[in-house]
C-alpha cells in the first residue's frame, strides 16, 4: 500500500474486517511519507487521526466530503469508512471519479476501507484493490507479550513456557489480532490461565473464522493410512514428501511440496486419501468448496479466491483439499459469454497461485471427470504429481475387507475372505464398504452374526459403477497412460 500511495494512485480500495489495525498501518505510512491523515466515517464526519480533531461537521455528507478533498490544499490520506455504500449513487459515482482525475495530479489519496467489495464497473479503472494481509508470527508474537505483560500486571499468570508461548502463536495464524485477543480472554477467563488448553480455544476461534465464510470448512481428521486399502505407490511418494516439512529439510534446501491432484474412479478412496494425509502429517485440513465461489455481487467471486488463498496462508502449515474440482471450475471455454468471463478470472487466479505459492499450502485436489477441467490446471506445475487411482485389485480388495470388517469389531479370519475379494472385481472400495453394512443389516435383522453368506448376498444384489460407467473408466484408464502415475 505504501508503493500505491507514494506513486500518487488516487482511489485505493483495501479490503479487511480489521478496520483498526489498518488505520494504524496507514498513520504509519502517512508519517513515513509526512502527509496529513484524515479519517471519515457518516456518523462522525473527517477528523484529524493524530489529532482527533473534527474538520467540519457539515463532511458527514460524502458529496461535500469529496469536494473538501478535491479543495484541500496540501498533501493527504483521507480514508473514507464504509463508503462502499454510496458506490451505488450514480451522483457520487461521477463525483468520485472526478476527483480522481484531480487527486491524479496531486500527492493526495483516498483510501476506501471496507470489509465487503462492491465496485461498480464505472469506477473500476480507476482504482487499485488491496487486501490487508493477516497478522504476521511476529505481530501475533508481539500482541501476546502485550497481553501477558497486563496479566503479570494483574497477577493473574506468571511466566509462560516457550514451549506453550510457540505453539500458542502458531496456533493464531489466521486469525485477526482481534479475533486472538478474544481466544485469549476466553481461554482465561474459563481455565484462569494459558496452557495447552488455550491452543484448543485458539482453534475453536479460527474453527468459527473458517466456518463463517461459508467456502472453506475446518476439518480434524482422525482418518490414517492404514484405513486405505491398497494405493502403496500414493503412500510411498506421501510419505516422502511429509518429510518436506521439517526445518531439517528446509535448511537442506528442499522446497514446500505444492500438493497433487488425484484423478479416478468414483468411491475409491481419493477423498479419505486427503484426510488422511493431513492426519498423517498432523496438519489442519481446510476442505474448499469451489462451487461457493461462484456467488454474491459482482467481483465477489474473485474476492472469495482471496479470501481462501489468504486464509490458507495464515494457516500454513496446512492441507488444502478441494474435492471434486471439476464441478466447481468447468466452464471456462463459454466464461465470457456467460458469466463476463467470472469463471475465467477466477481459474486464472487459482492457477496462478497454484503455481507460485512459496507458503507450505499443500493443496490436495481430486476429480472423478477429467475432461471438464481445463488444460491449465492440469499443466505441470501447478501440482507436483497427479495421480491415477483406479479400482482396487485383488490383493486390495482384500485389505479393504479386512479394514471395514475391523472397523465394526467382526474378526477378518471368521470370514473367507479370499472369496469375497473373488466376488468383488470391478468394485470400488466404497462399494465394498456399502457390501459389509448391508450384510450386517441382514444379521442383525435375524438376530445372529455377520458371516460371509450376509456380505457375498449384498455383493450379488449390486450393480458397480465399473458397468454402469464402463465408458467413462475406460476413458479415464486410457487417458491416465500416459499423463498419470499409477497409485497401486
Amino acid at each position: 500500500m505504501k508503493i500505491h500511495i507514494q506513486a500518487n494512485y488516487p482511489l485505493i480500495y483495501l479490503l479487511t474486517s480489521e478496520e483498526e489495525r489498518a488505520l494504524q498501518k496507514i498513520d504509519e505510512v502517512a508519517k513515513e511519507l509526512k502527509r496529513k491523515f484524515f479519517v471519515w466515517s457518516e456518523t462522525k464526519g473527517l477528523k484529524n487521526y493524530v489529532l482527533e480533531k473534527a474538520e467540519d461537521e457539515k463532511l458527514s455528507d460524502p458529496q461535500n466530503l469529496l469536494e473538501h478533498i478535491r479543495n484541500f490544499d496540501g498533501n493527504g490520506i483521507f480514508v473514507l469508512l464504509d463508503f462502499h455504500e454510496f458506490l451505488n449513487d450514480r451522483t457520487i459515482k461521477r463525483q468520485l471519479k472526478e476527483v480522481s482525475q484531480t487527486l491524479k495530479k496531486s500527492h493526495k489519496t483516498i483510501v476506501l476501507l471496507s470489509p465487503t467489495m462492491n465496485l461498480p464497473i464505472e469506477i473500476s479503472k480507476e482504482i487499485v484493490v488491496l487486501d490487508l494481509e493477516l497478522p504476521t508470527v511476529l505481530e501475533i508474537s508481539e500482541t501476546l507479550e502485550k497481553i501477558l505483560e497486563t496479566l503479570r500486571k494483574q497477577n493473574i499468570i506468571s511466566e509462560l513456557s516457550p514451549n506453550i508461548r510457540e505453539k500458542i502463536v502458531k496456533a493464531g495464524q489466521g486469525l485477526t489480532l482481534n479475533e486472538f485477543r478474544n481466544a485469549i480472554a476466553k481461554s482465561i477467563v474459563t481455565s484462569k490461565e494459558l496452557s495447552f488448553k488455550t491452543i484448543t480455544d485458539i482453534i475453536d476461534e479460527k474453527k468459527q473464522l473458517i466456518r463463517k465464510t461459508g467456502i472453506l470448512e475446518y476439518f480434524s481428521p482422525n482418518d490414517t493410512f492404514s484405513q486405505i486399502g491398497g494405493l502403496k505407490s500414493l503412500k510411498d511418494w506421501l510419505n516422502v514428501r511429509g518429510l518436506a516439512f521439517s526445518d531439517r529439510a528446509t535448511a537442506f534446501g528442499i522446497p514446500a511440496p505444492k500438493g497433487l491432484l488425484l484423478v479416478g474412479v468414483q468411491g475409491c478412496g481419493k477423498s479419505l486419501t486427503a484426510k488422511a494425509i493431513a492426519s498423517h502429517w498432523k496438519l489442519p485440513l481446510l476442505r474448499l468448496d469451489v462451487g461457493k465461489i461462484f456467488h454474491g455481487f459482482i467481483g465477489s467471486s474473485e474476492a472469495n479466491v482471496r479470501e481462501v488463498i489468504q486464509l490458507a496462508e495464515a494457516t500454513a502449515p496446512c492441507v488444502l483439499w478441494i474435492d471434486e474440482i471439476e464441478k466447481g471450475i468447468s466452464g471456462t471455454a463459454s466464461s465470457g459469454m456467460t458469466d463476463g468471463g467470472t469463471t475465467s478470472r477466477v481459474i486464472s487466479s487459482l492457477t496462478t497461485w497454484l503455481q507460485e505459492k512459496t507458503k507450505p499450502v499443500f493443496v490436495v485436489a481430486t476429480a472423478n471427470r477429467i475432461e471438464l477441467l481445463p488444460p491449465e490446471i492440469l499443466r505441470k506445475g501447478r501440482f507436483d504429481e497427479i495421480f491415477f487411482v483406479d479400482l482396487p485389485d485383488f490383493e486390495e480388495r482384500k485389505a479393504i475387507f479386512k479394514i471395514h470388517l475391523e472397523k465394526r469389531n467382526r474378526h477378518p479370519k471368521n470370514f473367507d475372505l479370499e472369496f469375497l475379494s473373488k466376488e468383488t472385481g470391478g468394485f470400488s472400495g466404497a462399494e465394498i464398504e456399502q457390501a459389509v453394512i448391508s450384510g450386517l443389516f441382514e444379521a442383525f435383522r435375524e438376530e445372529r452374526i455377520l458371516e460371509t453368506k450376509d456380505v457375498q448376498k449384498a455383493i450379488s444384489e449390486t450393480v458397480p459403477l465399473s458397468k454402469m460407467m464402463q465408458e467413462q473408466i475406460d476413458y479415464l484408464r486410457n487417458w491416465s497412460v500416459l499423463r498419470a502415475r499409477k497409485s497401486s
